[in-house]
């Protein structure tokens, strides 16, 4: 079962084609890879399903249902979360504080009542320690490390449960050891129900992390299938070397 269809998606900005037709599909349940050479369009794909910029053609399904045209809030709501190649956290605000913003965005009712907000903090608590980050939770987020904000970004992502997370170079400026800690957080989410589509450059992540690659060249899905497969994929290895 499909959990979301991107088809035929297509985004210009001026004469530049930065997705061209582009098509995928998401089972419930995966951890899929967003691959390709530097401008391939892969953060311009997650723009587009996640509502930032509009598309020029094509549509996106989520469950079924069409979220083309929606904004983020929107989007976010129906079950869909995302992080940035650079971790978006509130740097005044302490790590709990960023963790409840999400749970506002969601739209979910009777966060004001004292009792609802005692039950947030201590879900809150739970998810920053379930990262392993519990012990900065006083700390303003511009104290935080680089390594510190991103598992705070995907924290507070978590607490509106989405169904889908869109990942965007999760290894980005991370070193090995945390390298290894986010993959298995991952893992364990996705073994709890969630489903991943991820952008990365790190193929040794990739590869070792996700059940599927798409593989997108100038715009276009050139490629896709197990790991394995298209790492042998001479069409997949000329658009790296060409790029």
């Amino acid at each position: 079962m499909s959990l979301l269809e991107v088809e035929r998606l297509s985004k210009r900005f001026g004469g530049v084609v930065a997705v061209d037709d582009c098509s995928l599909s998401i089972p419930k349940g995966s951890i899929i890879g967003l691959i390709g050479p530097n401008g391939s369009g892969k953060t311009t794909v997650f723009n587009l399903i996640t509502g930032f910029i509009p598309r020029d053609a094509g549509d996106m399904r989520f469950k079924s249902r069409s979220i083309a045209g929606l904004g983020p809030d929107r989007i976010y709501g129906l079950g869909i979360g995302r992080t940035f190649q650079l971790a978006r956290i509130f740097p005044r605000l302490t790590a709990l504080e960023n963790m409840l913003v999400p749970v506002r965005r969601a739209g979910m009712g009777g966060l004001l009542a004292r009792a609802q907000w005692g039950h947030e903090k201590t879900r809150a608590m739970a998810m920053l320690e379930f990262m392993d980050i519990g012990s900065v939770a006083s700390m303003l987020g511009g104290a935080l490390s680089y390594g510190q904000r991103k598992l705070l970004e995907l924290a507070a992502v978590m607490m509106a449960e989405p169904e889908l997370v869109l990942l965007d170079e999760p290894a980005g400026g991370v070193n090995p050891a945390l390298l290894e800690r986010i993959a298995d957080h991952i893992r364990r989410l996705n073994a709890g129900g969630v489903t991943f589509l991820v952008v990365e450059h790190n193929m040794g992540f990739v590869m070792n992390l996700c059940t599927e690659l798409v593989v997108l060249a100038q715009g276009r899905v050139i490629a896709g299938g197990k790991p394995e497969d298209v790492r042998a994929n001479p069409v997949v290895l000329d658009a790296y070397l060409g790029a």
